[in-house]
């Protein structure tokens, strides 16, 4: 059972898909992330045999905003080859005017030991990339 307990996948509603295929697409074909379905309402990004997915919630759903810190969700992190990969990203995403988060502390927000970015998509998710050296 070699997949056994591998993610198969995660889907995340979002409040303006639009806003989030604009941010989420640049990041996870960064990665290596293929695209991998796309319909009206969501699209799907790939990466060996897991996947995330992104749906527009419904309407009616839009009165109450996602925040972190409330139950579910809280981050989503990705592993990065390098040191350097996370400093790239960081100056990439500065370039999109992405705010990186607890900028004082950065790249090591997470810790002495911890080589990290952290910085938050359209609706307010935690998305961190951290060295793997």
């Amino acid at each position: 059972m070699a997949k056994h307990g591998i993610i198969h996948h995660i889907e995340i509603y979002v409040s303006n898909l639009e806003k989030t295929i604009e941010f989420w697409n640049w990041l996870l074909t960064k990665l290596g992330y293929d695209k991998y379905q796309e319909w009206d309402k969501g699209i799907s990004y790939k990466l060996l045999d897991s996947y995330l997915v992104f749906v527009q919630t419904e309407d009616k759903y839009l009165d109450i905003e996602y925040h972190r810190k409330r139950t579910g969700l809280n981050h989503i992190a990705f592993h990065v080859e390098s040191r350097k990969a996370v400093d790239d990203f960081t100056n990439q995403l500065k370039e999109k005017k992405v705010t990186i988060l607890y900028s004082a502390k950065h790249p090591y927000a997470g810790g002495k030991n911890y080589y990290a970015v952290f910085f938050e998509d359209p609706d307010r998710i935690k998305v961190e990339l951290v060295a793997s050296d």
